[in-house]
């Protein structure tokens, strides 16, 4: 579908398909534009209803209720990549769906990433498809133990994965992971992840917002840190392959590019993965950054001009899993911006909020 090259008046209306903290926070950025959301999303429960009263509670694969939406809106984005395909599509062919489908297709699937990256000659860690035993087989053998065997679809927080340090825990891992077919990748001796978020609109206009350092604790970011602790020149290639991926899908919004840093005399890039949505490790850009992801990304779908994403301070940004929200009154000072997400009911692994702090 075809769109439209005017950018959205203010009272316009952006559909938003999922209703999680990201989907909330998006919400909350539009309407300080002066720009209505309407999100769609099958739990009742979600913290995104907190903040707009506009609202479809359906499943992604109800056409009746997708159709309904599509008529309540203006253009539609997601906050999450595992909205499903079909549902995409269909809303697609009735209002502009931005990013658009094929952005979401090939970052749902690790094998159509993989590929789609290493035909842009961006650095991956070395990876092999796996449909049997006989191919991860082969595939231990190219790539060499220990490697990461992980699902091609519906992965995250570190789920989805087995490392395989021994061959005699090859069938055991394939065994456990589920859909098939697998991806095997070799294991990256990184000295460190960091990450991108990186911003298209319909223009053509891109801006990157400065390279973030992340720590993962059990599997889920803990930290991110502005500015890496890396080489100037590094930075700056970190900026560009993003920019080459989002130029390359003709990305319209804001994007998140994982890479891992691997040591050396001069110490290289590889990426990760790419999520097409706003990502937990710009979650600093709130506190510090004029324009921060989430209105960049509204600009984006919009098809306003982008903000200024200069960073006007040092910051950590520091999840809150599961039971570390209880603590937050005793954990904030003067420097500190807390953010939480609404959500009832604390759990182990559960994202419930973040605290931004300044470094002065």
């Amino acid at each position: 579908m075809s769109q439209p090259l005017s950018p959205l008046p203010p009272g316009s209306t952006i559909g938003i398909l999922g209703g999680g903290q990201l989907g909330r926070m998006l919400s909350l950025a539009a309407s300080r534009l002066g720009l209505r959301t309407h999100i769609y999303c099958p739990d009742p429960a979600s913290p995104a209803f907190e903040v707009t009263p506009h609202r479809t509670i359906a499943a992604y694969d109800d056409e009746k209720a997708l159709a309904a939406f599509a008529e309540a809106v203006d253009v539609v984005t997601y906050e999450f990549e595992n909205v499903p395909a079909a549902t995409a599509e269909f809303l697609a062919t009735r209002k502009p769906l931005r990013p658009g489908a094929n952005a979401l297709a090939i970052s749902q699937d690790r094998l159509a990433e993989k590929r789609f990256l290493s035909s842009k000659n961006i650095p991956l860690a070395p990876w092999r498809p796996v449909e049997s035993l006989t191919d991860l087989a082969a595939a231990m053998a190219d790539l060499g133990l220990p490697a990461v065997l992980k699902t091609t679809r519906l992965g995250y927080d570190g789920k989805g994965q087995r490392v395989i340090r021994a061959a005699d825990e090859a069938e055991a891992a394939f065994a456990a992971l589920d859909p098939h077919p697998l991806v095997l990748e070799g294991f990256m001796p990184f000295e460190k992840e960091i990450s991108v978020v990186i911003a298209r609109n319909g223009a053509g206009e891109v801006r990157a917002y400065d390279v973030a350092e992340n720590v993962h604790r059990d599997h889920i970011l803990f930290t991110s840190t502005v500015p890496a602790d890396i080489a100037p020149g590094l930075a700056r290639q970190a900026a560009m392959l993003a920019k080459v991926i989002v130029v390359a899908l003709d990305y319209v919004g804001v994007l998140g590019v994982e890479f891992f840093v691997i040591p050396g005399e001069r110490p290289s890039l590889v990426v990760n993965e790419i999520a097409p949505r706003v990502h937990n490790s710009g979650h600093w850009t709130e506190a510090v950054c004029l324009t921060d992801q989430f209105e960049q990304h509204i600009r984006a779908v919009a098809l306003w001009p982008l903000g200024d994403p200069a960073r006007m301070a040092d910051v950590v940004m520091e999840n809150l899993i599961g039971d570390d929200v209880l603590a937050l009154p005793a954990r904030l000072d003067g420097d500190s911006q807390p953010h939480l997400y609404g959500k009832a009911e604390p759990r182990p692994g559960r994202k419930m909020g973040h605290i931004n702090r300044i470094r002065r």
